[in-house]
């Protein structure tokens, strides 16, 4: 009887070694992260203090990098602070739309933050208090990827907003901490 069940021991084996070879390939190629010009890798998204906040990294046409976040206020009239006023406000008034790096990021930031639409000033406050027209806004970070690093890396990201209507205001968010996992610089350079 043992002599009937060897080829059929044999086949298994054999079955279940391929089994696993294919799914060491497979997850070989789901790890392996990819950013082709032109495309975006989600991060994060989160909900706070009414605004819908999404994180990407983002490559474009000619190969620049850039962690983007788009703020979403989820009612409607309500408007996001430009990134270029006063961390405090200005006499406590609004807090500035900001996506950062943490001081001991794997990432390099390589230039200044990048604002979809323009601020203006208010139609009541002091006039340094601007502010993004009511509705989403996206700002862009270009940066370096973490060096010497082919894989996925874990990371972080600061975000700041505060939104405000004609009428109130909702409780800012300061320096909130937000993790990502990025592509190491090598995985990008030898896709």
């Amino acid at each position: 009887m043992n002599s009937l069940h060897a080829p059929r021991s044999a086949f298994h084996t054999l079955c279940l070694a391929l089994h696993t070879l294919l799914l060491l390939f497979l997850g070989a190629c789901v790890s392996h992260p990819e950013l082709a010009p032109g495309s975006t890798i989600p991060l994060a998204t989160f909900n706070e203090n009414g605004v819908a906040v999404t994180i990407v990294l983002e490559r474009d046409a000619a190969g620049s990098t850039f962690l983007a976040a788009t703020f979403t206020p989820l009612e409607s009239g309500y408007h996001l602070y430009s990134k270029d006023i006063p961390r405090n406000g200005i006499d406590g008034l609004g807090r500035p739309t900001l996506l950062e790096l943490t001081p001991d990021s794997k990432m390099k930031v390589l230039g200044s933050l990048i604002e979809s639409t323009g601020s203006t000033a208010p139609a009541e406050g002091p006039e340094t208090l601007r502010i993004y027209p009511a509705g989403p806004v996206t700002l862009r970070l270009p940066i370096a990827l973490p060096p010497g690093e082919s894989g996925w890396v874990s990371d972080q990201v600061s975000i700041t907003f505060m939104i405000c209507s004609g009428k109130k205001c909702r409780p800012p968010v300061v320096n909130r901490i937000v993790p990502v996992r990025v592509p190491g610089a090598e995985a990008l350079s030898n896709p």
